[in-house]
């Protein structure tokens, strides 16, 4: 994950921030909330809203990347739609997803 973190492409959204790194290996996903996220409650949300948005899109994700999906302090109230619109909208932008 720090690897990806230091070398990564970084891609904002308005809820989350998602560092791309091309690997040689199967497509992984890590999820994180920093405290600026909120407290504990909030955090944990994010992490599942995020996790099931990734679900998701797992089917149109190209193999080869190690991604980190970061959550903002904008995803506090987001529903999964949301969060799963604008993960597939980075993603996009990042060249993971097939069209």
């Amino acid at each position: 994950m720090a690897l990806v973190l230091r070398t990564g492409t970084r891609r904002r959204a308005r809820r989350m921030v998602l560092y791309v790194l091309a690997s040689g290996g199967p497509t992984r996903a890590a999820f994180a909330s920093p405290r600026s996220a909120g407290g504990a409650v909030h955090r944990n949300r994010a992490r599942r809203l995020m996790r099931e948005a990734w679900r998701s899109l797992r089917p149109r994700v190209r193999e080869g990347y190690d991604v980190v999906v970061m959550a903002r302090p904008d995803i506090r109230g987001a529903t999964m739609r949301d969060v799963a619109e604008e993960m597939a909208g980075a993603l996009r932008t990042a060249g993971v997803i097939i069209e």
